[in-house]
């Protein structure tokens, strides 16, 4: 089946080399002093209709489907994979279709133009995985609800212009009943009246910050709650497919990127007389890194198409998550080793990509959380 159509390369193509000339010389330059995105890049990101690729046309947004968002997701993350992942502040954002008429009309054009752009949280200290065990409280009071909890995880909490938040607002039958979730503006650069953080030191995934939250008697109106009062748990995992696509797609583009530079390196580095690209060591490692690139991204394409269709794929999204992080870890970790010891210095960008590829195991589920709901589909719970 060819899932290529001559649009899609146009679109490819247009990322490609938007990546090159953009993105690519900013990583190379801010990643390795732990620099953040700059303001210039993400206007041009908004000119090039990034941040509503996947928003309907009646919004402002392109109107495309997951196929191209993971195309453009590929290519920029083979650049710099906080870029990648700065394009979902503004498609993925949590509950657009359940927000009222008003909320869709204030905030989701100026989403798609990237003028603002949202941070998600939702993760604590005693909750990742366990979106259940959420203890973050939102009583209500008046014509208001007032949170107070622990947040943790939460990726751009300071350059958002708002937060969606997900608190516990009372008790069910079963745990992940009574959370809901909230939008809370706020002015970039600052956090919310009520809210103080502090960034948690990372390894990788520079670009931005990634905040530790304290939420103290923060105020939200109740008209910013978004949807139904105890179905945010349902918000929270609507659309897993295709988050679990989009880090699929930017595993992918980070194996491709330690691919690319391998070969470049193999090609100049000479040792005994020849490059290193003429020993079959060095040879049989492309081959394979280049054929576990490709078999992720056939998977990619076959979920993100099934998704387009509408079909159910939980289990195949689930799968090239994990299938998708695994490699790129495997494959950039090689890419190292056939940069040798300049691999292990911040001189070349393949320790870039494999400091970040090992961040694609743990987030948007885990890879043992993926070997569960595989696990449970085949063999049942």
């Amino acid at each position: 089946m060819s899932y290529m159509t001559d649009e899609r390369r146009m679109i490819q193509e247009a990322a490609r080399e938007f990546t090159l000339k953009e993105v690519l010389p900013v990583a190379n330059r801010l990643d390795p002093v732990e620099g953040e995105i700059p303001m210039a890049l993400r206007e041009k990101l908004a000119e090039m209709g990034y941040f509503g690729i996947l928003i309907p046309e009646e919004y402002g947004g392109l109107g495309l489907g997951c196929f191209e968002y993971c195309l453009i997701t590929e290519e920029l993350a083979r650049g710099w994979m906080s870029v990648a992942s700065l394009i979902a502040r503004g498609n993925s954002l949590i509950g657009m279709e359940k927000m009222s008429d008003e909320q869709r009309r204030a905030y989701v054009p100026k989403i798609a133009r990237g003028e603002i752009l949202g941070a998600f949280a939702m993760s604590e200290p005693g909750a990742g995985s366990d979106i259940a065990n959420i203890s973050c409280r939102a009583r209500r009071d008046g014509d208001s609800y007032v949170i107070t909890g622990s947040k943790y995880w939460c990726t751009f909490a300071d350059g958002a212009d708002f937060l969606i938040v997900i608190a516990r607002t009372g008790e069910g039958k079963r745990r992940h009943e009574g959370l809901s979730a909230f939008m809370i503006p706020k002015k970039r650069g600052e956090l919310p009246d009520g809210v103080q953080g502090n960034p948690i030191p990372k390894i990788g995934y520079f670009g931005w910050k990634t905040w530790e939250l304290a939420f103290d008697g923060c105020r939200v109106p109740a008209d910013w709650m978004i949807g139904e009062e105890g179905k945010g748990f349902y918000l929270a995992t609507h659309g897993l497919e295709k988050a679990r696509a989009h880090t699929a797609a930017r595993a992918i583009g980070l194996a491709r990127g330690a691919l690319e530079d391998s070969i470049a390196y193999a090609g100049g580095r000479v040792q005994f007389g020849e490059p290193i690209s003429q020993f079959q060591a060095i040879r049989f490692k492309i081959a394979t890194m280049a054929t576990e690139i490709e078999a992720a991204r056939q998977l990619m394409y076959h979920v993100c198409t099934e998704i387009d269709s509408g079909r159910r794929c939980d289990l195949e999204a689930s799968m090239v998550k994990l299938f998708a992080s695994e490699m790129a870890e495997r494959v950039t970790s090689e890419g190292i080793q056939i940069h040798g010891g300049a691999g292990y210095t911040k001189l070349h960008a393949v320790e870039r990509y494999w400091r970040d590829a090992r961040l694609t195991k743990i987030f948007e589920g885990t890879s043992e959380i993926q070997q569960r709901v595989i696990s449970d589909r085949i063999l049942g719970r």
